[in-house]
């Protein structure tokens, strides 16, 4: 659907306009990077570029540095901006450790650093960070009660520790240790979550569970496995979630599922684009597109060369405004496909 051109036309960056311009264009088709002078100039610390966000209504891009914090673009990673002076100390990891209210109620930003501080929030685009405990550090992810002004209801999935789900009825203030050997959550209300197990001995067949009572008792309402750490999406009352060769969703706070469409090898998503029926999802062969609502799939856009593959750290983002697909890995550039050819 989408022809890539093999080679990049790519110039020198300079300052300009007190941010970082970008540092390459590219003919139209053709992945573009747009990050090498924003990370040359602030250096950040082990894993680089790690961490992306886009808004949907604005188009604005938001970029995680490791041990800088994050950093606004606002006119499609020509230039940015740092947001704040006091840099989020540490690293997003997995991808949709980094969020912005997906209900659209708030431009509120809430991200879960896996070396560093505890998970962090900013209800002023990221000029400001309030932590929660700090039990909630080193953790891959994170879920909360977006419906709840005070988040009260929250779990995290501390890493490398056998999968350990943490829950917290406070806010962050305080955290207790649900058990071992589960995967991604999504959190509905302040009682409500669906959560994945991790494949295991003694789960083979990993499916996933839904808690009506804050996480105190779960039973089994889908079969699919979930590989990786990514999150589920969510919009408009709809929970989309990427099982084993499938994508579902869910209408009523988890209790029923349905699917949607087949798909291989999926790893992450789906985006969602100008609107609920166009969804983008990363799989190992690169990014596909559906336009009906995840019936049927594209043939895959390859990944830049450069990025050397797919990995579980590997994100993708998309700006329905301006009709920019972005990717990227821990450690890389960004990279930006102007589909529009703009």
């Amino acid at each position: 659907m989408f022809a890539l051109k093999p080679s990049l036309i790519r110039f020198a960056a300079l300052l300009a306009c007190g941010g970082f311009l970008s540092v390459a264009v590219a003919a139209d088709g053709d992945w573009e990077t747009v990050t090498a002078e924003l990370l040359k100039t602030e250096k950040p610390g082990y894993g680089g570029l790690c961490g992306m966000l886009v808004d949907h209504q604005s188009g604005t891009v938001y970029l995680n540095l490791s041990d800088k914090g994050l950093y606004s673009s606002t006119d499609r990673c020509k230039t940015f901006k740092r947001l704040s002076d006091k840099g989020l100390k540490g690293r997003t990891e997995t991808p949709g450790c980094l969020l912005m209210d997906p209900t659209g109620q708030s431009k509120k930003i809430v991200t879960a650093l896996v070396y560093g501080a505890p998970i962090s929030y900013s209800t002023d685009e990221g000029a400001n960070w309030k932590m929660m405990n700090g039990k909630s550090g080193h953790v891959d992810w994170f879920a909360l009660d977006w419906t709840d002004p005070d988040h009260k209801f929250v779990l995290a999935l501390k890493h490398e520790a056998a999968d350990l789900l943490l829950v917290s009825h406070d806010g962050g203030q305080s955290f207790d240790e649900v058990g071992k050997g589960y995967g991604p959550a999504w959190v509905f209300d302040g009682k409500t979550a669906v959560v994945s197990q991790a494949k295991s001995k003694d789960v083979a067949k990993p499916g996933i569970l839904r808690t009506v009572d804050g996480a105190k008792t779960f039973k089994p309402v889908a079969d699919g496995y979930i590989a990786g750490k990514a999150l589920p999406k969510f919009r408009d009352g709809v929970l989309y979630w990427l099982v084993d060769g499938a994508l579902i969703s869910t209408a009523d706070k988890g209790e029923t599922w349905k699917k949607l469409g087949d798909l291989k090898d999926g790893r992450y998503g789906p985006i969602f684009g100008k609107d609920a029926k166009q969804l983008f999802v990363l799989t190992g062969a690169g990014v596909v597109e559906s336009t009906d609502g995840g019936a049927s799939w594209s043939k895959p856009i390859a990944p830049p060369k450069e990025l050397k593959g797919i990995s579980t750290l590997t994100w993708i983002e998309y700006d329905p405004k301006h009709d920019d697909l972005y990717i990227m890995k821990m450690t890389s550039e960004l990279f930006k496909l102007a589909r529009a050819g703009k």
